[in-house]
């Protein structure tokens, strides 16, 4: 998954450069190259699904008529979730709709500034699609090992705090100036920043579904999350022309704040959920 992630994204950008030559600017037939050899990469993936073996199916018990399809398939699902956390299911869905956003708003405004930037292909494929994927991995395996050690909502809020951060240093890269090396630091740190949030928040989204409705809820959860912040970021260009990229980028971390408040009550919430629904018998005291 990850060298596929690679390719799509290294490899792409190798590949228009390969084929744009020496030009500078717009190459609509590099482009065409590029997306060609990707497409016909998808071969590989579509033999190999042709040539697996089916799993084995799971007998279900099939629904009577459409609206008991659609109670068991949808309606309880839902129902389980908010009967489950009650008022605090309002507070936890607001933290998966604002978790990522300051990522997802800056994100979407990356390429571009490399380009105003005047970075090339090969330093943005090298940089940030091969380092920023290793750094990505090693931040996911960070997370995940803090989150057994700590819990997940302290990493949680940690990676909150890095993502916030992490936009600041896009903010200071826009007034350093083109330089591969302060890239690389900046990109290693945003995506090491960016993979113990997403291992902490794979954590816990895990942790609030119902087994008996694991992948409608974990659906729900996942919509939810980019919701919002892609809608925010479909304004990004405008706010860049407005304001220029470092105050997009300080910007972007302070989108952040709201979501430190929200894992905090999130973490308070728990605690009381757990307090209040502990199976654990009294301890006799004679």
């Amino acid at each position: 998954y990850r060298l596929a992630m690679i390719w799509a994204g290294a490899g792409v950008l190798w590949l228009a450069a390969r084929a744009q030559g020496g030009t500078a600017g717009y190459d609509n037939h590099a482009w065409q190259v590029a997306y060609l050899v990707m497409a016909a990469s998808m071969a590989l993936g579509v033999l190999t699904v042709l040539l697996s073996p089916e799993p084995a199916p799971r007998v279900i018990a099939p629904a009577r008529n459409a609206a008991e399809w659609v109670r068991s398939a949808l309606v309880e699902p839902f129902a389980d979730f908010f009967k489950r956390y009650k008022w605090q299911a309002a507070l936890i869905l607001a933290l998966i709709a604002v978790y990522r956003i300051s990522d997802v708003v800056m994100g979407i405004m990356a390429n571009p500034f490399y380009v105003d930037m005047g970075y090339t292909k090969d330093e943005v494929a090298a940089v940030t699609k091969i380092y920023g994927v290793i750094m990505t991995l090693v931040g996911a395996f960070v997370g995940g090992s803090l989150s057994l050690r700590f819990g997940v909502m302290r990493i949680l809020m940690l990676g909150a705090v890095l993502s916030a951060l992490t936009n600041l240093l896009f903010a200071w890269l826009a007034g350093h100036g083109h330089s591969v090396p302060a890239l690389i630091m900046v990109v290693s740190a945003d995506n090491l920043a960016s993979g113990i949030a997403s291992a902490a928040f794979v954590g816990y989204l895990s942790s609030l579904t119902n087994i008996s409705y694991s992948a409608t809820q974990y659906a729900l959860f996942s919509s939810l999350m980019l919701l919002l912040p892609k809608f925010v970021a479909g304004f990004s260009g405008d706010y860049v022309n407005a304001f220029g990229y470092a105050g997009f980028f300080t910007s972007t971390a302070l989108l952040g704040l709201p979501v430190l408040l929200l894992v905090a009550l999130a973490a308070r919430a728990q605690r009381r959920f757990l307090n209040q629904n502990s199976t654990e018998p009294a301890p006799d005291k004679r």
